[in-house]
């Protein structure tokens, strides 16, 4: 079940490991959340990933050995993370980081599934 969204949560602390290619955040309701630089890569809110439209979300693939290069601060309510593969117009606010950490597994689910649906496999 996935925890409540809590809009009024914000990034305690963030972590890059680019050896394990995690990003891990502390919460300040007291969750942390390890997420994977390529479930961040495929579920980036860019409208290059989101498309343009209700229900046009574009599927990414192949960014298995994806990292994060650098974690750009955005104010006081978001970052940029700069993947290695050159994409770093997604803003990912604490609203999303937080949706994207509690939500993991029904969302890496759907992943796998569209991936599977394409005719795609992970190596």
């Amino acid at each position: 079940m996935p925890l409540e969204k809590k809009s009024d949560c914000y990034p305690t602390e963030i972590k890059l490991h680019k050896k394990s290619r995690q990003l891990v955040i502390f919460f300040s309701d007291g969750c942390q959340f390890n997420l994977a630089a390529e479930y961040l890569r495929v579920y980036s809110p860019s409208a290059e990933v989101t498309g343009h439209g209700s229900n046009s979300a574009i599927l990414v693939t192949g960014k298995e050995n994806i990292n994060i290069e650098q974690i750009e601060p955005i104010g006081r309510y978001a970052v940029r993370l700069i993947f290695d593969d050159g994409h770093a117009t997604g803003l990912y606010t604490w609203p999303i980081l937080y949706e994207l950490g509690s939500e993991f597994d029904n969302k890496w689910a759907q992943y796998l599934a569209r991936l599977k649906e394409a005719g795609h496999t992970r190596l």
